[in-house]
């Protein structure tokens, strides 16, 4: 990648479920390289079969108009509790969610950061966020009513699109905010926004997963 082009966003289909500890092939296609913009398309294949499939762009900086709408956080880091050491990931994350949450997914708002600094590459701080972003979006989308217990539905994403708008700093404390849009046809959409400390908008995430009771 052209290191002046920064992460614009991206757009996945999660095609099959993959399988934990086993090896996963990426195939990167140079779909294009522009003055401003570069596109790549990303297939993750498991035993001969594909997985994942994803288009990804980039973009020079640019001047221009620096505006998001004003949000009142739902959460503040003040009153957020820490999340249960049990929690999948709790080893690399640190999780802050509303006093009283007993549930053993990590429910939005909630507070996020890493327990360890990562390098600063955009690169690598936009793969963080990215997989930092897919917590929460599943069990927003459940159907009114679905028991959010282990094992008393099948939850699964099919979908999951991100939108880098400023500089992220993986270490650094963020709220992360997710709601429901739409359920239909078993399926939940949600929408997600990433924001820092100061408020700043980071990053837009929508969701779409399956759910079956």
């Amino acid at each position: 990648m052209d290191p002046g082009k920064l992460p614009q966003s991206l757009h996945l289909y999660f095609v099959r479920g993959g399988r934990y500890g086993e090896d996963v092939e990426f195939r990167v296609e140079r779909t294009r390289d522009g003055r401003s913009f570069d596109t790549r398309r990303v297939t993750a294949v498991q035993h001969g079969a594909v997985i994942l499939e994803m288009i990804a762009s980039f973009h020079v900086a640019e001047p221009g108009a620096d505006q998001q709408p004003h949000a009142v956080p739902s959460l503040s880091l003040e009153d957020a509790r820490a999340k249960a050491p049990g929690i999948e990931y709790a080893d690399r994350f640190e999780i802050r969610t509303r006093p009283g949450d007993e549930s053993v997914f990590a429910l939005p708002p909630f507070w996020i950061r890493t327990r360890a600094e990562i390098e600063d590459d955009p690169l690598i701080q936009a793969c963080t966020l990215t997989f930092m972003s897919d917590f929460g979006p599943v069990p927003v989308a459940r159907p009114a009513g679905a028991p959010l217990t282990p094992g008393a539905a099948y939850a699964a994403s099919l979908d999951h699109s991100v939108w880098f708008h400023r500089r992220f700093i993986p270490h650094a404390w963020h709220r992360y905010e997710v709601e429901q849009r739409n359920h239909s046809d078993s399926r939940g959409l949600v929408l997600g926004s990433l924001f820092d400390l100061d408020g700043v908008l980071v990053a837009t995430t929508t969701q779409e997963a399956l759910w079956r009771l």
